[in-house]
This record gives structure tokens, C-alpha cells and sequence, in this order.
């Protein structure tokens, strides 16, 4: 659109609903120095009123209209939600362009989003892997690109209002934002309810600063627990990589299921762990490959070698029959996910922002299809994972992470 905001559809004539997911690109890789949380401060913040309501008449305004509703703040963006029924689009959207454009952000109800937000930073001592994954992805980046969403207690505690507002009208601006939208709307009738909504926001946001990694290295955070948390993170290649889905699909070997690799060789044949898993992820101009499990202290060393052997263990190849099997359960969940108005709207959003374009579940089976044996093979011959950043959370320091 002429204000720099991107409007996706998919039209699905066949169904009444529609799934919105509006991105903006306001997280805490961009908030302001010495203001880390303020992305998720002003993500509650913008909900006590907007426009010509209060916060109550603003959320009875979203339930006249049956709308299903949610948002978050997270490390690069903070997205809006929802459901609804197709004929309510138009009034949807102007709810949120008051929400976007013209919120109150009242000075008393200020410090009841505080408080939340301080009490979900707190929540990370109670939550041992999550915990042990903050620090390790500080550990990783040199950029800001490693902050906890979250927050830090120093910044939530000492933000005011005055602050919060000057961020707000610098960062939530239409440039780079995504508003995906699918159901049972045309394109024609999506674009002129967007224009009439979003058509006088205006603004430049801003931006991302450059991904910048920090050395490689083992941290550990002593605490008097029962078990034991182990993290790694591996790089791995991005999505412009043209064997990003051989990529994908040695992970899902890895750790794709109860036949998988990691939960085989981890668990059931050693019973080392309560769990174990890998997973690919990352953040835009930068891809790795996580991996977790969570163990007793006696067992902690062995279960960190024999993870890093098996993970180092895919540079060796894959098997045939693990690479059909790992085949037959993507595809099963990317139809399962397709299904859904709500996960699709999601995935468009995201595609935009990371890729700058959408993928259809054509293409992506397309590609799936397209990796056999020798090709995956001759990927993870070349791409080994290997030197790992290492983070343990527990009473000791493990000799393995040594």
C-alpha cells in the first residue's frame, strides 16, 4: 500500500470466517537502549483504550462484533490475531486502526501493565529451560538480537509514560508492517476495507539493527535443582538457502518424532532424559539449529556427549526409510496446518516478513519431494553441525560441556 504496509489474501470463498494476522514490526531486538521490554509494556498498553472508547468499551466493541482476538510482543514483532465473521472485516479493521493509530495509553493504567509484565519476567525462575534458553541466546549474539522479550526488571521498573509514548509514535508506523488476511474475503473488498482503515497511518518505524554473533562459548548458571537443563545451538542455513529443505528434513530425522534419533538414542535405549528434542530456528539474517534436554545430575555428562554425538552423527547420512518417514509426517502436518484459516494467516505473515514473499503448499511439497537420499546426504556431508554454544543450568558445571 502507498504507506508502506503490506495487505496479503488468500481468498477461501467457501467458508464465512476470516483469520487476521497483522505484524508490526516492533520487538525487543528495537527497543531502545536502556528500555528493554518496552515493546511488550506498549503491547498491553495499547489496549486500554483507543479512539472513541475506553479499555472496557473498546473490548465490548470486539465482542459485539464476535471477534476471537489475541496479541503478543516477541523478539522482532509484535502481531494482533484474530477471527471473525467475513461481513464484520470492514468494522474489524477500523478497531484496529484506532488501536494502531489513535490508542489513549492513559497514564493510570500504566503501571497494572507493569506489574504484569514484571510478574511474567519473574516466571522465568520457575521455569528452569526457559530460563536456561534466555541466557544462552544472550550468549549468542552480540546484537541486540539475544534480549529476553520480556524485558529486564531494571528498564520495566524505571520506564515512564512519557518514554513509552515518545517509542510508541517513533516504532509503530505502517513501513514493514504485514496484514494477512484469509476466509471468506475477496481481494478487492480486503483492499478497499484496508485503505479505508490504514490509509492515514503513516511513518517509517524503526528498522533492525545487523545480526552480529559473539564467540562461541560454554556458560553455565548454578542453581539448586532437581534436574539438570541442557541447551545447544548450532548454526544452521537460512531460508534463502537452496537446501534449506534438506536442512528441515534432517532435523525432523533428528528429532521429528518417537522414532526419531535424539529421543531413540537419548531416551529409550539409555533412559538418560524426561526429554530431549531439536528444533530449527532463528531470527531474520540468521538461522540455528536448537537443541534441549532436561536430565538428573548423575546423568547430565553422558546425556550432553551422547546429544552431541548423535546430532554430529547426521553428517554421516540418513537412511532411505528415515527420510520417507520423516516425508510422509511433514507433509501430513503441513496439510494439518494448511487447514487451519488461522495457522495459514500466520505463515503468510511470516513468510513476508523473513522472505519477502509466500510460499504455497505446492511449492513447499514441491521441494519436499525433490530431496532423496544422495542429496540430503551430500548436504549434511558439507554442513555438518558441529562447536556449538553450550548453556547448563543446574548445581555443577558439567565435565562435558568442559
Amino acid at each position: 500500500m502507498p504507506n508502506g504496509l503490506t495487505l496479503a489474501v488468500e481468498e477461501r470463498p467457501w467458508t464465512p470466517g476470516v483469520a487476521l494476522q497483522l505484524l508490526v514490526p516492533v520487538g525487543a531486538v528495537n527497543d531502545p537502549e536502556g528500555m528493554e521490554g518496552a515493546a511488550s509494556l506498549l503491547e498491553g498498553w495499547l489496549w486500554k483504550g483507543a479512539g472513541r472508547r475506553d479499555a472496557r468499551a473498546l473490548a465490548e466493541a470486539f465482542d459485539d462484533l464476535g471477534v476471537r482476538r489475541g496479541s503478543s510482543s516477541a523478539l522482532e514483532h509484535t502481531t494482533f490475531a484474530a477471527q471473525f465473521l467475513a461481513d464484520k472485516l470492514e468494522a474489524v479493521l477500523g478497531l484496529y486502526a484506532d488501536v494502531l493509530m489513535r490508542p489513549h495509553l492513559p497514564s493510570e493504567a500504566l503501571e497494572a501493565v507493569r506489574q504484569i509484565a514484571l510478574q511474567e519476567l519473574a516466571a522465568l525462575e520457575d521455569q528452569p529451560p526457559k530460563k536456561m534458553f534466555a541466557a544462552l541466546r544472550r550468549a549468542v549474539f552480540a546484537s541486540p538480537h539475544g534480549r529476553n522479550p520480556s524485558g529486564q526488571e531494571a528498564h520495566l521498573k524505571a520506564i515512564s509514560a512519557e518514554a513509552l509514548r515518545a517509542d510508541f509514535a517513533r516504532r509503530y508506523a505502517p513501513q514493514g508492517a504485514i496484514l494477512a488476511l484469509v476466509g471468506g474475503v475477496g481481494f478487492e473488498e480486503a483492499r478497499q476495507a484496508a485503505l479505508n482503515a490504514f490509509g492515514a497511518w503513516s511513518g517509517t518505524g524503526a528498522g533492525y539493527p545487523p545480526v552480529e554473533l559473539a564467540p562461541v562459548r560454554t556458560l553455565h548458571l548454578e542453581q539448586e535443582t532437581a534436574q539438570v537443563q541442557i541447551g545447544l545451538i548450532y548454526p544452521d542455513i537460512s531460508f534463502e538457502h537452496p537446501e534449506f529443505y534438506s536442512a528441515r528434513l534432517a532435523v525432523q530425522v533428528l528429532s521429528g518424532g518417537s522414532s526419531s534419533r535424539l529421543f531413540t538414542e537419548v531416551r529409550e535405549k539409555r533412559g538418560l532424559v524426561y526429554s530431549v528434542y531439536a528444533a530449527p530456528n532463528g531470527v531474520k539474517g540468521y538461522s540455528y539449529l536448537t537443541a534441549y534436554a532436561g536430565t538428573t545430575p548423575e546423568r547430565a555428562d553422558e546425556t550432553l556427549r551422547v546429544m552431541q554425538a548423535e546430532i554430529a552423527r547426521l553428517a554421516e547420512g540418513v537412511r532411505e526409510e528415515e527420510l520417507e518417514r520423516t516425508k510422509v509426517g511433514l507433509r501430513a502436518a503441513l496439510v494439518m496446518q494448511d487447514e487451519s484459516s488461522r495457522s495459514r494467516a500466520a505463515s503468510i505473515a511470516r513468510d513476508l516478513y523473513l522472505l519477502g514473499r509466500v510460499r504455497t503448499l505446492d511449492e513447499i511439497e514441491a521441494q519436499i519431494a525433490a530431496v532423496d537420499v544422495t542429496r540430503i546426504n551430500r548436504y549434511l556431508a558439507a554442513h555438518p553441525y558441529q562447536n556449538p554454544w553450550i548453556a547448563t543450568l543446574g548445581p555443577r558445571k558439567l565435565v562435558a560441556a568442559e
